[in-house]
């Protein structure tokens, strides 16, 4: 699908895009989860599922990879557990085979090596060996989750690369595009200016680096 927006956000980088959502007064930045390998490189819109502890009997792990589009990225609310993994090679495999853009996992994958040896973008807040199989369980998919203290919700922009992950509301994705694209053009003015000569103070205070950041009044 020719997703116009996905692609703007594909074509700039996470710091931007954190700039951006702080001028629009947005919590999107996934904190501490960060990508398997710095190479690791993705763009596309959330398909979503929450995870919990395991019942008695334990429910299921889920076999909800075969719903999942080409071009979504996969997003795990394990609430942050670091003691069972939610993402191995199989799902690593059939995602990569499908066109799945990526995963995210607020909790920890194993099977690092595959990821690493297909190119497949992994980002989570570690990586650990042991099954989350009766340990965990699905609790629901296509629900708002929280991945690093943000809030995601299906069809919302995830951008990940070498940086960490941000998140962008459908609903203000416009916004935080159209400012992003702002920032990364002054930023561009600025390297622009110091390359033909100019300070770096003067460059930025002409093109008002330090507020482009600053949240906008309502």
């Amino acid at each position: 699908m020719n997703d116009t927006n996905v692609q703007r956000a594909a074509r700039m980088d996470t710091a931007t895009l954190s700039d951006a959502l702080d001028r629009c007064g947005i919590q999107g930045q996934c904190h501490r989860i960060q990508p398997r390998s710095t190479d690791f490189r993705m763009a596309g819109r959330a398909w979503t599922l929450l995870y919990g502890p395991a019942g008695l009997p334990a429910g299921t792990v889920g076999d909800y990879i075969d719903e999942v589009p080409e071009g979504a990225v996969v997003v795990l609310d394990n609430g942050g557990r670091d003691d069972a993994t939610v993402w191995g090679d199989i799902l690593t495999e059939v995602a990569h085979r499908k066109g799945v853009a990526g995963t995210v996992i607020d909790g920890v994958n194993r099977d690092v090596a595959l990821c690493l040896e297909l190119g497949y973008p992994v980002y989570s807040l570690a990586s650990y060996m042991r099954t989350g199989k009766d340990r965990v369980q699905v609790e629901a998919t296509q629900v708002p989750v929280t991945i690093g203290g943000a809030r995601v919700a299906p069809g919302d922009i995830v951008r990940g690369d070498a940086d960490g992950v941000v998140v962008i509301p459908q609903a203000h994705e416009e916004t935080v595009l159209a400012a992003a694209e702002a920032i990364e053009q002054a930023e561009d003015a600025i390297r622009a200016a110091v390359r033909a000569g100019s300070s770096l103070r003067e460059a930025r205070s002409q093109l008002g680096y330090h507020r482009l950041q600053t949240r906008e009044a309502s």
